[in-house]
């Protein structure tokens, strides 16, 4: 991309506030600092259409926002699309400041560097398809975890600025018992610093270089290069217990350093990249390989550790033997969240008063139906004149269908009675629910018609907090949850049932009492971390015996 130049003598926190100027943000998430300005979907969008032809050359300046300048996904197409819209200059920040002015010039730079780094994703690829073809995909079975010796964590994830999200909250919480569990301190290999990790924990980061970040595929194939190298150097001269990797798109990092090392190979799997970039996201480009090096990931580990029965299920339809599969649902820190937690000054910060408040937290993904929840809201208040002023619905958290859950909310004429809170810390969130008297959790099935898979970690934060909670009949979630012991379980997608439930527990705070406290015992005595990350040693041990 180029030099990157520390500048702080701009604030672009005001968003776009000049029709002469153009603000867009890279990450969705940075909406909650830049209000008003666009994201580079939406530009993508109109770009598709035409519509974007209407506006080139139509602004004094563009800037692009982005949570790391030095680490931004596809730099030349974005500066190709901005570029032409803007009559003086181009520019792309971060919220540190940092700054990179994108000239006409640079552009013709920045597509040199395309053209290279084009010929070097094909080669990646190739070399690639001759590893993939040479590597047996059987597991090691390289003998029970050393004794004394440290585990390795694996977290090969290119996103950054995240501070918040299952992901995280599942990442801290098995790091942090891993040395209890095993007895040593864990070693963390990650691209970036996770929120919530314990002192004892060993933390490396793995920096990334300037090159393939407009071909992020083949940019993940590049990566594993260099955790093996971090590995390598934070071990010294030690060998490592185990290698456990939390996989992500087109990885082999974990692998490559336990076979390097001769240990045992631990992957936990959250569902398959393919399927998620068909229907979450973006499409692959190259889905066979990416599938290959899945395929290879699921049948070379001594232990696949899923969240689901749904995923085990897949997984031996896939080839995987039923013995490498531990079916280990997701978990909580009890000591974290707790039912005594405060919330008052989150009630004082958004003017909750002593209204019954209604909560949900996410990041507003497709699957956990933050839209059905704003519908069932927005006819809770519509059917109850009095429920204006005792009510409030506090939507925690940020991500892609925020803007159509605030559109149903505005559609209802609920915006009066609903907080959206935006993107909050990790270590903010048990604050935030002991702000709610409700908890919700309404995720809908898979779009796509295959059965959810998912073991949703707020899930288990809801249950250790003490709230009342009412959930979809969904899955695992039904599994979890007992129908009027430990939630208030209706048919997933079912605004009127969500009503119901919600309409039942809002008059009745003798059940909601006796529904929190059944949920926190469950999650102390079966949900925790702790018993999470047990079991992933007990199994391992038991496997490689």
């Amino acid at each position: 991309m180029g030099r990157v130049v520390r500048d702080h003598s701009r604030d672009c926190s005001q968003g776009a506030v000049n029709p002469a100027r153009l603000t867009v943000v890279r990450d969705a998430d940075l909406l909650d600092l830049y209000p008003s300005a666009r994201t580079i979907q939406g530009i993508e969008a109109d770009a598709r259409n035409a519509r974007l032809l209407r506006e080139v050359f139509g602004y004094a300046e563009v800037t692009l926002l982005t949570h790391r300048l030095e680490v931004m996904s596809r730099p030349f197409a974005t500066a190709a699309l901005l570029r032409p819209l803007a009559r003086r200059r181009l520019l792309f920040e971060d919220p540190t400041g940092d700054r990179l002015e994108v000239t006409w010039l640079r552009l013709g730079a920045m597509a040199a560097r395309y053209l290279r780094d084009a010929r070097t994703a094909r080669k990646l690829r190739r070399d690639t398809e001759v590893t993939l073809a040479s590597v047996p995909t059987r597991a090691a079975r390289s003998g029970r975890p050393r004794d004394g010796a440290r585990p390795v964590y694996v977290r090969t994830d290119l996103w950054y600025g995240l501070e918040s999200g299952g992901s995280v909250g599942h990442v801290a919480g098995v790091v942090n018992e891993l040395e209890l569990a095993t007895g040593s301190p864990p070693i963390l290999l990650a691209t970036e610093p996770i929120p919530m990790l314990g002192r004892g924990v060993d933390l490396h980061i793995v920096a990334g270089d300037p090159a393939l970040w407009d071909f992020p595929e083949e940019k993940r194939l590049a990566v594993d290069a260099a955790f093996q190298r971090e590995a390598v150097a934070a071990l010294g001269e030690e060998e490592p217990a185990f290698i456990y990797q939390r996989y992500s798109l087109n990885s082999q990092a974990g692998l490559r350093i336990a076979r390097w090392y001769g240990v045992p190979f631990v992957l936990e799997y959250n569902g398959s990249e393919v399927w998620i970039g068909r229907n979450w996201g973006r499409r692959l480009k190259h889905e066979a390989l990416s599938e290959r090096i899945e395929l290879l990931n699921l049948r070379s580990a001594d232990l696949v550790v899923v969240v689901s029965e749904v995923m085990r299920e897949e997984l031996l339809g896939r080839g995987v033997s039923d013995e490498r599969i531990l079916v280990n649902p997701n978990g909580v820190d009890p000591d974290r969240y707790r039912p005594d937690i405060d919330g008052s000054e989150v009630r004082r910060r958004y003017r909750l008063g002593e209204r019954l408040v209604i909560g949900f937290i996410g990041t507003f993904g497709p699957w956990h139906g933050a839209e059905v929840l704003a519908d069932a809201f927005g006819r809770l208040i519509a059917d109850d004149p009095g429920a204006r002023d005792r009510l409030r619905l506090l939507m925690i958290g940020d991500g892609p269908t925020l803007a159509e859950t605030r559109r149903r909310i505005e559609a209802a004429g609920a915006m009066g009675e609903t907080v959206f809170t935006g993107r909050t810390r990790q270590e903010d969130g048990p604050a935030h629910l002991a702000a709610c008297d409700i908890l919700v959790s309404p995720h809908v099935p898979n779009a796509d018609g295959t059965r959810f898979f998912g073991s949703p970690t707020k899930l288990f934060e809801y249950m250790a907090m003490g709230r009342a909670i009412i959930a979809s009949d969904l899955e695992q979630i039904g599994q979890v949850l007992d129908h009027d012991h430990t939630a208030w379980l209706v048919p997933p997608g079912d605004v009127d049932a969500l009503v119901d439930g919600l309409r039942l527990l809002v008059s009745d705070p003798e059940r909601r009492s006796r529904l929190g406290a059944a949920a926190r015992e469950a999650a102390v005595a079966s949900h925790t971390w702790r018993e999470h990350t047990r079991r992933i040693i007990e199994a391992l041990e038991v496997r490689c015996a």
